[in-house]
């Protein structure tokens, strides 16, 4: 049975519930308050959410725990994935640089062999260009290697004279993209640096200012032996022409027809290049030597410099007797006593007194030709005796016959005489090249 009571809480009533429990004539009875009856309630409801937390637990466990797992292992997987990215990277990075300091050491070691060969280059050019000074009378005023200018962009340290180790650039500013003059397989390995690449390749780009360099200088090389080849080259055939011209003999080696010739093509490297052209210019100063040596040899220079020629050679009107005759030689004003000199180098064959020549010098050059000077006052040689060019042979003067102090010149082959207006005149053709 419930007994409610009733009261007034701020005008409301509160009810009360009451719970009587009767046991024989033992009654009780229990007032339960309303928020005895919330709380009660209340646990009850937790306890019983609890229990079904606790049986869903028990009942979805092993899928919590195996998703549990699956996601650690996921995570552990990416966390391997992602070090194994990083030491891929890493090796990546590592094996770059391991190939950019190859490069590097492979192309300092490219450069040093380069110098080195300009060097070696250098010393064999030395005796050619003095050689050519001797022969041609144009060299170059300085070494190649010395002249030639670097890239303006590089300045190369050191003289290929002797190798250096080092070398300092400046200036790296400015577009080099035809510096690559690609003389090996590494050159230009990257492409044309940013401001913002790294060290490796800025110094990539050094590496081709330094070869265009030394590419230059080699090209200069070249360049000056094959002008020099050339000049040699003109020189005999300017000395050749005007031997032949002369009707003088010339050695028939020289100037042979090379246009009937043929063969497989085979490409030159530099080192070949270099070769050919400096036995080029070898063939060259020898064939030079040659003509000239032949040309020395040809009684061409002038017996009398600077004084005038008063009886040519040929038919004239004799001096003494008023008939035509045949004058062998020339005939050079002189005064008494001025020294005679030889016109080419040779051997004395004759010296004394020689009927109408007065005292006369026969000088025997080879090849059949011979030289005579008359009229003179005084001998100075003996027969037997080498002269060189430009010996002098005895004093100019009257003896024999003559009607006054002048030097009589003939120029004589296998004995006959020929005009030696001939050899003067090929004498000055030539005289710039001997």
């Amino acid at each position: 049975m419930n007994v409610t009571g009733q009261s007034a809480v701020f005008g409301r009533r509160k009810e009360l519930h009451t719970v009587i429990i009767a046991r024989g004539n033992e009654i009780r009875h229990f007032t339960i308050r309303p928020w005895l009856a919330a709380f009660i309630g209340s646990g009850l409801a937790a306890i019983a959410i609890g229990y079904l937390l606790a049986t869903s637990y028990l009942v979805l466990r092993d899928d919590l725990i195996g998703a549990t797992t699956a996601r650690q292992a996921r995570m552990q997987q990416a966390y391997e994935d992602r070090i194994s990215a990083l030491r891929a990277q890493v090796d990546r990075i590592t094996s770059r640089q391991l190939l950019d300091q190859q490069l590097m050491e492979t192309k300092v070691s490219e450069l040093l062999q380069r110098q080195t060969q300009l060097s070696q280059r250098h010393g064999r050019l030395g005796p050619l260009f003095e050689r050519a000074e001797n022969d041609v009378g144009t060299v170059p005023a300085e070494d190649p290697a010395a002249t030639a200018k670097p890239d303006k962009r590089a300045e190369v340290t050191g003289s290929i004279n002797q190798p250096a180790q080092t070398y300092a650039v400046a200036g790296l500013g400015g577009d080099l993209g035809s510096a690559d003059t690609r003389p090996f397989s590494l050159w230009s390995t990257r492409a044309d640096p940013l401001p913002s690449d790294s060290s490796a390749d800025r110094a990539d780009k050094l590496f081709v200012s330094i070869n265009q360099s030394l590419k230059s200088i080699e090209n200069d090389q070249l360049s000056r032996i094959s002008t020099l080849a050339d000049n040699a080259y003109k020189s005999a055939d300017a000395i050749q022409q005007a031997l032949q011209a002369a009707g003088l003999p010339v050695d028939s080696d020289f100037g042979k027809n090379e246009s009937d010739v043929g063969g497989p093509l085979i490409p030159l490297d530099s080192s070949m290049i270099f070769d050919s052209k400096v036995k080029e210019l070898d063939e060259a100063l020898d064939t030079l030597d040659q003509l000239k040596k032949e040309a020395r040899r040809l009684p061409l220079a002038n017996p009398a410099p600077g004084h005038s020629v008063t009886s040519p050679f040929g038919v004239r009107t004799d001096p003494l007797l008023g008939t035509a005759a045949l004058h062998s030689g020339m005939d050079f004003r002189a005064p008494i006593g001025m020294p005679a000199k030889v016109t080419a180098p040779g051997i004395v064959t004759k010296a004394g007194w020689n009927g109408g020549y007065g005292r006369m010098v026969e000088v025997d050059h080879g090849n059949g030709f011979a030289t005579r000077y008359g009229h003179l006052s005084e001998i100075d040689v003996t027969v037997g005796e080498k002269l060189d060019a430009g010996a002098v042979i005895g004093k100019t003067g009257s003896s024999g016959r003559s009607t006054g102090p002048h030097l009589h010149y003939e120029v004589r082959h296998n004995g006959e005489a020929i005009d030696p207006l001939r050899f003067l005149t090929v004498g000055r053709k030539v005289a710039q090249y001997l």
